[in-house]
């Protein structure tokens, strides 16, 4: 090996161990170097040299002392997640949200940019553009921002392959636009595989290490955990659910496809059910898709049987993706999130019964499905998400570590 390889090569296992030294904190809170060291099997050297230089740099703490072996004192050192923020930014069809999240991916601060046509996606951009520099001037806490964006995504051409509905994202190189914009990085991932992340990262009662998010939005799309690894294929458009075809005779989608599952059950679909219902919900036409689907789901929750019997039917078509799901897949857990999601509890009844219906014993009885229980839209949790897991596993691209 020559010597630059060498010389590349340590520094690669130099960053590994800043990277787990980095995780193991942010997972397990305040830990002593002696703890650290046994759980990643490294020297208590290594530990002491690496944590050294982290500190210096000021990306993790020392705590007070923390009682050790044979009642010795230790001192703790904390990876501090209100420290850091980041910025998450959700890109649906016709909405753009923002926010600011600490690392634990609390969120502080979110927001919704103006309603987005095919005329004012470059406007829309525009305006994401000054919304992110004003605060990143408001607050130098953020190191980092992510972006979720609708499938299936190209991640290394960085732009989006189809868009349904709203075909001019398209255009849109994300990398180009964003990559390098800011005094901070901006890093984009596929929504439903930024979901998953999301639900992996921030929620304490999931502990699965295979699972699926389900994303029922404005479009609809999968991202899949499989041991700790995200699922992304050989272009970065693997787990398209969304364009799975569910009827060979079904609706025409843009993808080229017949019968997508997008077609059944994503929000513009169910405003377009709405609309051929007539007087179901009379002023449908001059709301936006997440309005005529949060206004669907009240009257259904009110007792309207017409708006029941939709919301059934919807369900229905969420709950044969899903079969998909645990044939292709077989997740430990299932969680269905955005806003389809929103109809609730009758939504996940339905579903069950047409996983019931349908698939193999075996895999039903060991598979949980659930809502997500984050505190905000899962999708921007997740770009969120994005930007955290960057931070964790690259920590020199964001401190001066020699």
């Amino acid at each position: 090996m020559s010597s630059t390889n060498a010389t590349a090569s340590m520094a690669s296992v130099s960053e590994s161990n800043r990277s787990r030294i980095m995780q193991h904190l942010y997972l397990n809170g305040i830990s002593s170097r002696a703890q650290i060291a046994k759980a990643l099997d490294l020297t208590p050297a290594a530990i002491t040299k690496i944590t050294a230089k982290l500190i210096e740099a000021g990306a993790i703490k020392e705590t007070g002392d923390l009682e050790g072996m044979k009642n010795r004192r230790s001192i703790g050192l904390t990876l501090d997640t209100t420290q850091f923020h980041v910025i998450g930014v959700k890109f649906a069809r016709s909405f753009v949200q923002i926010g600011v999240f600490d690392l634990a991916g609390k969120p502080l601060n979110v927001q919704e940019l103006t309603h987005v046509t095919e005329e004012t996606i470059d406007s829309a951009i525009a305006e994401l553009h000054d919304t992110i520099n004003a605060l990143l001037d408001a607050d130098r806490l953020i190191l980092a921002i992510g972006m979720a964006v609708p499938g299936p995504y190209l991640r290394n051409v960085g732009r989006i392959a189809v868009v349904s509905y709203m075909r001019g994202w398209q255009k849109v190189n994300f990398i180009q636009e964003f990559g390098n914009a800011f005094r901070v990085p901006a890093f984009v991932e596929q929504d439903a595989r930024a979901g998953a992340m999301a639900q992996y990262l921030f929620d304490p009662s999931i502990t699965d290490e295979n699972l699926a998010y389900y994303l029922l939005g404005e479009g609809v799309g999968l991202g899949v955990i499989d041991h700790g690894v995200i699922l992304n294929g050989n272009l970065g458009a693997a787990t398209e659910i969304g364009h799975v075809s569910i009827d060979i005779n079904g609706l025409p989608c843009d993808c080229g496809n017949v019968g997508c599952l997008e077609r059944y059950c994503s929000a513009p679909a169910i405003h377009n059910m709405i609309m051929e219902e007539g007087d179901l919900i009379p002023e449908a036409g001059a709301m936006t898709h997440a309005q005529a689907c949060r206004t669907l789901f009240a009257k259904a929750k009110d007792g309207d049987a017409r708006a029941q019997q939709l919301v059934r039917r919807v369900s229905r078509y969420i709950g044969f993706g899903c079969i998909t799901i645990f044939n292709t897949f077989n997740p430990s857990r299932i969680i269905l999130g955005d806003i389809v999601a929103e109809a609730g509890q009758p939504l996940l009844d339905e579903v069950r019964k047409v996983i019931d219906e349908h698939v193999i014993h075996e895999l039903n009885e060991t598979t949980t499905i659930t809502l997500s229980a984050l505190p905000a839209d899962a999708a921007l949790n997740g770009a969120a998400a994005v930007a955290i897991t960057q931070f964790l596993d690259h920590p020199s691209e964001f401190f001066e570590l020699t």
